[in-house]
């Protein structure tokens, strides 16, 4: 029983070690994103959470790709402005169907120091997507677009790519069960020999 007990308390906390320590709090779905427009190609991953919200959009928690060959080295803050359009915030929402993005859109910086922002204008007379480029030197404030700056027309589409895989605590804690039953049936059987060659000896 001795033996029972330990092996229980070590994949009690090998498996509570586990669960704290490398799993994260909630999974995560990865995307396929691509847009493009007049002198614009960009494309990459995102990775969101795995819950939308009532109104079918998942939160965007990274990303990365290229922006005509600028590789994409951040997401912007949801609640901040890229650089040079403030004080328009990104809230970085996604999700599926024909209106993929809101009103503020997502974020992200390249390579090169440049801001991106691609989001859905629906005060357009034929609402679409738009992307708001800014470029050093970067001046805050909308207004001040420089010549190197851009609002332009562009087509956007995402996809889900793939789904989480299970978490593999169940499966560590269904093998720690299997090991003690084991080594309980062990011991169980070593009992009934012991006490057989007890019955022989008296």
């Amino acid at each position: 029983m001795k033996y029972l007990a330990l092996l229980s308390a070590t994949v009690l906390t090998a498996t509570s070690g586990l669960v704290v320590g490398n799993i994260q709090p909630a999974s995560a779905l990865t995307w396929n994103w691509n847009y493009s427009g007049t002198g614009i190609d960009a494309k990459g991953t995102f990775i969101t959470n795995e819950t939308p919200d009532e109104f079918g959009f998942y939160q965007i928690l990274g990303i990365n790709g290229t922006r005509n060959g600028e590789v994409i080295t951040g997401l912007q803050p949801a609640g901040t402005p890229i650089p040079g359009n403030e004080p328009f915030n990104v809230d970085n929402l996604i999700r599926l169907g024909t209106q993929q993005l809101t009103g503020d859109g997502f974020g992200y910086s390249t390579a090169g120091g440049n801001y991106s922002s691609p989001f859905f204008a629906s005060f357009l007379p034929t609402p679409s997507y738009l992307e708001v480029f800014s470029a050093p030197p970067l001046t805050p404030g909308f207004e001040n677009l420089g010549p190197e700056d851009s609002e332009l027309p562009i087509s956007f589409f995402a996809t889900i790519a793939s789904v989480p895989e299970p978490t593999p605590v169940l499966s560590l804690l269904a093998l720690g069960s299997f090991g003690a039953t084991a080594v309980f049936k062990r011991q169980r059987s070593s009992s009934k020999l012991t006490a057989k060659k007890l019955e022989k000896i008296s």
